[in-house]
């Protein structure tokens, strides 16, 4: 199969702001708009005016409408054909917006939406972001009074829909919804569900007569119509089957009926009565292989139809792209299973070699499929351009022989891989089109998709979760995939390690830090035994592993590991192997969490290098390492080439991901510490309150990133001044860190560490000594002495200690973190500088006025020079400096209390 390993977690805490470009100038809506497009009512459609009477009802009342079929299952009385005639309805009567929303999946409700925000220009939809221009549609729904009606099409999931169920303030506008559930969570809150069965037997009489009259074809209705209609036990759908047939094969109720009870009788062999579980499936059935015979007959393409409609009938019924049909797994199998003809069949002797399908013939072959009612090809509504209904697909599938099925599963899964684009960030309704099309042919067909091996397919719509920032649903997932390999080919086998490696990697993408390293070690320790040592994939998992320990804090650990692994696979694999590109881009990353930021800086030049020329400059894995770079730019003193590179990363990323993927989030979050760190306090504060927002929205209030960015909102609070604000919301995050992430976590450090900081600022001396002993005692601990946030922690108590009169304590602490400094990050670090500022603080409490006036001297120089002259921390050393001068007593400058740094 190929090991689908997925992306590594190599993502930093990086910030990323909303690039507020200029909208393009928008043309004059012109009204009415209709935004879907709204199916075409069928030839002789039936007014059905007892379900209409309860519509009308309801809709007069104000309330939305669920039109549910009364029996639970496939489908087939009618429903969206009645909600079209509704549009349609509401179009004539003068609504000012028709919009027809496919409500099977999320991704298609927010796609259709943000279509019509642009359709009739919704302030604020720019087209840059999806979810957010689906949003500001429905806030324009709710308050706008121009008339408008919304239709949400087959729910299958009443939890996916109500975040997407418009209101209407106003009253001007209404919603119409079908599905085939029967769930109370679809109805209350403003809407009624109206239930709507089969034709009555006055309708189908109705219907067939029509639509054999519109075809001037009145002749086929004769006294045996009734019975007909009966005997397709009035469904709408089997109706439309049988006339399609009738008017394309020239035959009378009468002829038909005949036909039909002959196949009902065949039917009794291949469809067992019990196999019916909604009643009327059968009349389908019957109807689906009478049209089958008919356009076997018709179809002048070496007879595709047979095996075009049975393909069709794995995918999902809400649509599958029209593209799937020009593939080469496709046209190879449609070209070794043509259906004999009866000609041919008459033939003596070998059949000469068919020549290859070509993709015309197999959209005419669709085209010949659509003709007949069996499925529809509408090229308008790619990525779902070729759809059929429920009940014919389950009907094509029971009448397919279990010996046909593997052939048909495998050509399908070939063909959607083939299809999907790589990286497919950019592409996400397509994406989650391939997505829901991947779950149902393994619903259909699950047991050929991992025989011999678990199908590339399976595995490759997993990955493509994780890639959209879906943790969730790609940790549920990869349970899944695990338990169905372990069924299927046992614990042992590679595909199940890969499954278990990559729902590993969905739980440290999740946030569960300490599942992900025990399930890597699991897989690590299997691989090894299984595998062997330098086996690619036990490469990977080791791989994964590291970057796990770097992500829990574990730094020692991780660079131990990254450094052995980037060597395996340089040498194994090769220098630009993707695979070594992951391994150095998170050796970097280790290095730069350890301190070693010279170290790290030349790795990441060389990835970055390395990925644009070989991936191309706005792939996910070049932005990621864009990104990274920019950060160990901020950690180097580079404050604005972090900003000036993040900024473009920014942008690259909400084009190209998303503004709510988690990497355009952490993107955000660094771009909020660079503006801190260039003294943009006010930019800072408005970047993290949005970001907070987004995060709690789409991750949820206690996830590691909103955890992150809370913590970064309130080191913008604190930077300006906002103490209390800043308290409040320390505590609150160090509360939660401790819950979710353990005490002794990275995170919670660090939480605690910034709340001592903001404890100090507020003049509780003895709170913040405490607070920072106990996180100094931890860092030394857990991160080592010489580590970043060790430093930071020494630095910190070291100023509680001057401002609490322990000015020789702070002394002592003090020189030790200058020295460290200037060993770890250069003479000329800004955080070195503010470490010899505080040095030079405490000379001068000490008594030692010449010693602190020269430090600080120095300091000035060194700021004027890297900072810049106008840089807060330049301009407060100047104060200082002048105050010193005038041998003026200057505890505090500014008025507001100064320590060099937090986190």
């Amino acid at each position: 199969m190929g090991s689908a390993t997925g992306p590594y977690s190599q993502v930093t805490n990086i910030a990323e702001q909303h690039i507020h470009l200029t909208p393009p100038r928008r043309e004059e809506v012109v009204w009415p708009v209709e935004v879907g497009p709204v199916p075409e009512l069928a030839t002789a459609f039936q007014p059905r005016t007892v379900v209409r009477e309860g519509v009308d009802a309801a809709r007069a009342s104000g309330e939305g409408v669920v039109l549910t079929q009364v029996f639970s299952g496939g489908g087939g009385v009618g429903k969206s054909q009645l909600a079209a005639a509704y549009a349609g309805q509401a179009l004539a009567e003068g609504a000012e917006l028709v919009v027809w929303a496919t409500a099977g999946d999320e991704a298609q409700i927010m796609a259709q939406y943000a279509q019509a925000a642009a359709r009739v220009g919704v302030p604020g939809a720019d087209g840059k972001d999806l979810e957010e221009d689906a949003r500001a549609f429905c806030g324009w729904l709710a308050t706008t009074s121009r008339r408008w009606l919304v239709v949400l099409d087959d729910v299958t999931d009443p939890v996916v829909v109500e975040p997407w169920w418009p209101v209407s303030r106003t009253g001007t506008g209404w919603v119409l919804a079908t599905t085939r559930l029967r769930d109370a969570r679809l109805t209350g809150g403003g809407r009624r569900r109206v239930d709507i069965g089969v034709y009555t037997p006055e309708e189908a009489a109705a219907y067939l007569h029509t639509r054999l009259a519109g075809e001037d074809m009145e002749h086929l209705v004769d006294e045996q119509a009734g019975q007909l209609a009966e005997a397709l036990g009035y469904l709408p759908l089997a109706l439309g089957h049988a006339a399609a047939h009738m008017i394309n094969e020239d035959l009378s109720c009468t002829a038909y009926l005949a036909l039909f009870q002959e196949e009902e009788t065949r039917l009794e062999e291949i469809l067992p009565a019990t196999a019916d579980a909604e009643g009327y499936g059968r009349q389908v059935t019957a109807t689906l292989l009478l049209a089958l015979d008919a356009a076997q007959r018709a179809d002048g393409n070496g007879e595709l139809v047979v095996p075009v409609l049975r393909l069709a009938a794995l995918l999902d019924p809400a649509g599958h792209p029209h593209t799937l049909w020009a593939t080469e797994p496709v046209l190879t199998y449609l070209t070794g299973h043509r259906t004999e003809t009866p000609t041919e069949q008459a033939q003596q002797g070998p059949a000469p070699r068919p020549a290859a399908v070509t993709a015309g013939q197999a959209r005419a072959a669709l085209r010949l499929l659509h003709r007949y009612a069996l499925l529809t090809c509408d090229t308008r509504a790619e990525p779902r351009a070729v759809r059929i209904h429920a009940l014919t697909a389950r009907a094509a599938r029971e009448t397919t022989l279990g010996h046909q099925v593997p052939d048909l599963a495998t050509t399908a899964a070939d063909a959607l891989l083939e299809v999907w684009p790589d990286p497919d960030e950019p592409h996400p309704d397509l994406a989650a089109t391939l997505r829901t099309n991947s779950e149902a042919l393994s619903t259909h067909a699950r047991q050929h998709l991992w025989h011999p091996e678990g199908h590339l397919l399976l595995f490759h719509a997993g990955t493509s979760l994780i890639n959209a920032g879906l943790p969730s649903a790609a940790t549920d997932y990869w349970q899944s995939m695990t338990a169905d390999s372990t069924y299927f080919l046992g614990p042992d086998h590679p595909d199940t390690l890969t499954c278990r490696h990559s729902l590993a990697i969905s739980h440290g993408q999740n946030g569960r830090l300490y599942d992900a390293i025990n399930l890597h070690e699991q897989v690590l320790t299997d691989r090894e035994r299984i595998l062997g040592p330098q086996h690619p994939d036990t490469l990977r998992t080791r791989h994964s592993l590291a970057v796990s320990y770097g992500q829990a804090g574990r730094i020692h650990e991780a660079i131990a590991l990254g450094e052995q692994v980037l060597t395996d696979t340089e040498r194994i694999l090769g220098p630009d192997h993707p695979d070594t590109l992951f391994s150095r881009s998170s050796l970097a990353t280790f290095y730069r969490q350890a301190g070693r930021i010279h170290e790290a800086l030349p790795l990441l030049r060389q990835v970055l290098a390395d990925r644009e020329r070989i991936l191309g400059p706005q792939h996910p894995d070049t932005l990621t390492t864009r990104h990274n770079l920019a950060t160990s730019y901020r950690q180097a003193g580079h404050t604005q080439d972090a900003i000036d590179l993040l900024q473009q990363v920014l942008a690259d990323s909400e084009r190209t991901l998303g503004p709510h993927h988690p990497n355009t989030l952490a993107s955000r979050n660094n771009l909020v510490t660079s503006y801190l760190d260039a003294g943009r306090t006010q930019d800072a504060i408005n970047l993290s309150e949005q970001i907070l927002a987004d995060s709690e929205r789409i991750l949820g209030p206690h996830h590691p990133n909103t955890l992150q960015t809370r913590r970064n909102l309130a080191s913008s609070y604190w930077q300006a001044g906002r103490i209390r604000e800043a308290i409040a919301l320390e505590e609150q995050v160090l509360a939660d860190s401790e819950r979710v992430l353990g005490p002794q976590h990275p995170d919670t450090l660090t939480t605690r560490h910034n709340l001592a900081t903001s404890y100090w600022q507020a003049g509780r001396t003895q709170d913040a000594i405490n607070l920072q002993e106990q996180v100094l005692a931890d860092r030394e601990r857990i991160l080592g002495p010489h580590h970043p946030n060790t430093l930071a922690a020494r630095r910190n108590l070291a100023t509680s200690y001057r401002q609490a009169g322990r000015t020789q304590d702070a002394i002592n602490l003090q020189e030790q973190v200058l020295a460290d400094r200037e060993r770890i990050l250069g003479p000329h670090h800004p955080n070195t500088l503010a470490a010899r500022r505080n040095l030079a603080t405490s000379y001068r409490q000490a008594g030692r006025t010449q010693d602190a006036i020269d430090l600080l001297q120095q300091v000035l120089a060194d700021s004027e020079r890297i900072l810049g002259h106008e840089h807060p921390d330049t301009v407060l050393v100047r104060e200082v400096l002048s105050g010193w001068r005038r041998r003026q007593p200057r505890g505090r400058t500014g008025g507001r209390r100064r320590w060099p740094g937090r986190g």
